[in-house]
């Protein structure tokens, strides 16, 4: 996963700033993105991903806060020298599912259903 491959669902009821949060603070706790690498620029970012710079500024805002990213006026934003360590594939993996499963529900699915689902595509179909 690169930052090639950070995308946003619009059909996802989670928050655009929200699913950008979490794809960005992935690549940099599994060490994708480094220790000093520069994040693109807000509108450089918004315009990639169709988004408003808002939405952008906001997920920096929030990766800040949570120790992933510094900003520096005039000298961008960067990966933290210490940002909080990767998470767990389990944990990864959970939230993929939590994802799944609110999504499902906006769609009016049941989860046991959507678990069906699921098992039906891991058996091939």
């Amino acid at each position: 996963m690169s930052l090639s491959t950070v995308t946003v669902d619009v059909l996802d009821p989670t928050p655009p700033y929200e699913q950008l949060r979490r794809q960005l603070a992935d690549l940099i706790g599994s060490g994708v993105l480094m220790t000093g690498d520069r994040m693109p620029p807000v509108r450089q970012l918004a315009a990639d991903l169709g988004l408003a710079p808002g939405t952008v500024a906001r997920t920096y805002r929030e990766l800040e806060h949570g120790g992933y990213v510094l900003s520096r006026r005039g000298g961008g934003t960067r990966v933290a020298p210490t940002p909080p360590r990767a998470a767990t594939p389990q944990r990864a993996l959970e939230e993929a599912a939590e994802a799944y499963l609110d999504r499902a529900r906006v769609l009016g699915i049941p989860a046991d259903e959507a678990v069906e689902v699921v098992r039906s595509k891991a058996s091939g179909g």
